[in-house]
């Protein structure tokens, strides 16, 4: 249930943000449901191996090319479908900045609504 939760507000972020931010373009709800879940996908399958083997890069410039990365699984997740568009790489790195912090909300608000049983 906690997941299916996180699953529609994460769209409904995207929503959010495809209707503030004008690089990035959602046709409707359901392109958003299926954006969410390839981000997902993407961020847990790729990201890591990205991570990994950007590591030196990483650590010379101090962390900040982990912006990169989240910026190509944004773009990466806008290529593979067809109702998600970023116009760019600046506004798949700003666009990936304000999800994240959208996803780092959902995350406190889901742990506040579902507490982890002990």
């Amino acid at each position: 249930m906690k997941t299916l939760v996180r699953w529609f507000l994460l769209a409904t972020a995207l929503l959010l943000l495809a209707h503030l931010y004008p690089g990035v373009e959602v046709k409707s709800f359901v392109s958003a449901l299926i954006a969410a879940l390839v981000l997902g996908l993407l961020n847990t399958l790729l990201r890591p191996i990205l991570v990994l083997l950007t590591l030196p890069v990483t650590v010379l410039s101090l962390g900040l090319f982990l912006f990169v990365i989240n910026a190509l699984m944004f773009w990466a997740a806008a290529n593979l479908l067809e109702g998600f568009a970023v116009s760019g790489f600046w506004a798949a790195l700003i666009g990936s900045l304000i999800y994240s912090l959208c996803g780092m909300v959902i995350d406190v608000a889901m742990e506040r609504l579902f507490p982890a049983v002990e």
